[in-house]
């Protein structure tokens, strides 16, 4: 091998190399399901320390695709002195490995916040919502999962996609639920054969940032807690659906979930096997995510129903 020869294959061997160890950078070392963490049983426990759930930055509003091979969640960095933004972060199960989370920037610029994403059960979107300050473009967005990423962002263009909607989701038949935070209120909007009938307010006593279960018959929210005056934290509560297709009264879902620091934007898996939530329980005050077998859900269900 002549001395051009040599310096040519030591070239593409670098190259090579450079680009395997590039690729090897952009994965973890979680392999498996849910990040490869141990699943929790009836009581809540921290979700993916130091990867997801990271020391001195909030978390919350996480959702995983319907085949659990991403998943995509809220963070907001704490900085001194300096304004910082909700951003979407996600990960994706590739190889068998999950991919270290990064920032999808969905709206390239175009909103100044990136928050709460929903993969949807009935489509290849992940909604979110999207503000930005006086802008009429806030409101939910979506980007469609494509082989190579996500399409470009979009404006759900929907007559009541004000700029202040948020916590968008769906049961599998459809149906919406979501949360105007202008009015601190939630409604529901049919699913009619593809069309969305017009929203309604929720017939529900109080919450807000309400999870709608996959087979509708379930709803979770977040509110101050009820029981001592004193606090001002806020829990995540249940309602049930009724035979008459009314909601129960509100249940508190007890120490299993809450605590006396504040837990929010709960949200239940596709294969509606965990309940996600985020805790505020850091020094700084910023949230990060636990998850908690449905099982507590399962248990309440039955007190509720064979009282």
């Amino acid at each position: 091998m002549n001395k051009i020869t040599l310096s040519i294959f030591l070239l593409i061997a670098s190259i090579t190399m450079a680009s395997h160890s590039s690729a090897n950078e952009s994965l973890s070392d979680f392999q498996g399901p849910w990040f490869g963490q141990k699943t929790p049983g009836v009581v809540a426990e921290l979700f993916a320390p130091d990867m997801v759930s990271v020391e001195g930055r909030y978390e919350f509003g996480i959702s995983f695709s319907p085949d659990l091979t991403a998943m995509y969640f809220t963070t907001l960095d704490i900085i001194e002195g300096v304004d910082t933004n909700p951003q979407i972060y996600y990960s994706t199960l590739e190889n068998k490995r999950w991919t270290k989370p990064k920032k999808a920037n969905f709206t390239k610029g175009k909103m100044t916040y990136e928050l709460l994403p929903y993969a949807s059960l009935n489509d290849n979107r992940i909604y979110f919502t999207g503000r930005k300050p006086d802008s009429k473009g806030s409101g939910v967005w979506y980007v469609t999962r494509t082989e190579s990423g996500f399409s470009e962002a979009q404006r759900y263009e929907l007559p009541y996609n004000t700029g202040r909607l948020s916590d968008m989701n769906q049961g599998r038949n459809g149906d919406l639920v979501f949360t105007n935070m202008s009015e601190r209120k939630m409604y529901y909007a049919k699913n009619d054969k593809g069309n969305f009938l017009v929203p309604k307010p929720m017939d529900i006593e109080f919450g807000i940032h309400g999870f709608m279960s996959t087979t509708n018959d379930y709803l979770l929210v977040n509110a101050r807690n009820t029981d001592d005056e004193q606090r001002k934290d806020h829990d995540i509560f249940i309602y049930f659906k009724e035979k008459d297709g009314s909601w129960s009264k509100p249940i508190n879902m007890g120490p299993a979930v809450n605590t006396k620091h504040t837990e929010t934007a709960p949200r239940i898996t596709p294969d509606g096997q965990f309940l996600f939530f985020g805790r505020y329980n850091e020094p700084s005050g910023a949230s990060n995510l636990y998850w908690v077998s449905t099982q507590v859900i399962t248990q309440l269900k039955q007190q509720y129903f064979n009282k």
